[in-house]
């Protein structure tokens, strides 16, 4: 079995708008993958499936041999634990520095004061931000607080790393930037990337594998694919 299995997915919102129809993905652990789609497609409706935001209506997500949507709602954290997600709007705390922001997440995990020390100094060496430390986030360029998230989703060694629209505020340059230390940390730590986005210019560059969805519906998954003009991202 892959890492990520959806078998028949369905979602349909309480609105009784539909966001995903029978969809079925297979995604292999350490792949990186784009799930493009114009706004309103669902591709952030499958995102988050994977996290247990949301669960589908009908169908299994799989994610590591645990069916997600079966899950209680009491054991969600566990699964949690394993997942790092990185969002559009940063979600840092202003009255943080970058280490507190980054250490946030652990200190409910009962680890030792030295274990978090050492897991939040190495989280942000990776993202090239130690020299920022004692920085709170209002302090920060857009593209180093969108590297604080990246340090806090991948404080704990996830083996799934979710980001959503990361760059969507982000100009060119920083966008390059946050995308050549998502990919490092792909490369470094094997975990598997799933990243929803809107940007033809990082889905031509990366050369990742891509999955379109249009009105909740798979309509094309490309291995090392990139843009093409008659599909809508």
């Amino acid at each position: 079995m892959a890492f990520i299995e959806l078998n028949n997915v369905y979602k349909v919102y309480n609105n009784g708008v539909s966001a995903l129809a029978d969809v079925n993905l297979s995604i292999e652990k350490g792949e990186f993958v784009f799930f493009i789609g114009e706004s309103g497609s669902g591709k952030s409706t499958l995102t988050k499936l994977l996290y247990r935001e949301e669960k589908p209506n009908r169908g299994s997500v799989i994610v590591g041999g645990i069916n997600v949507a079966r899950l209680r709602n009491g054991n969600v954290y566990k699964l949690r634990r394993k997942i790092g997600v990185v969002f559009q709007d940063f979600k840092l705390l202003p009255k943080l520095t970058v280490y507190e922001n980054v250490a946030y997440p652990l200190e409910s995990f009962g680890l030792s004061k030295a274990e978090i020390h050492d897991k939040v100094i190495n989280a942000i060496e990776r993202v090239g931000l130690k020299d920022k430390l004692r920085s709170f986030p209002n302090q920060l360029s857009g593209g180093e607080q969108q590297r604080v998230c990246i340090a806090r989703a991948i404080v704990n060694d996830p083996k799934l790393i979710i980001c959503d629209e990361p760059t969507g505020d982000l100009d060119p340059k920083l966008s390059r930037e946050v995308m050549d230390v998502i990919e490092k940390i792909n490369k470094e730590l094997g975990s598997t990337i799933i990243m929803a986005t809107h940007d033809k210019e990082i889905v031509n560059r990366m050369k990742k594998r891509v999955i379109c969805i249009h009105q909740g519906v798979v309509v094309s998954d490309k291995e090392k694919g990139g843009y093409v003009e008659n599909e809508s991202i």
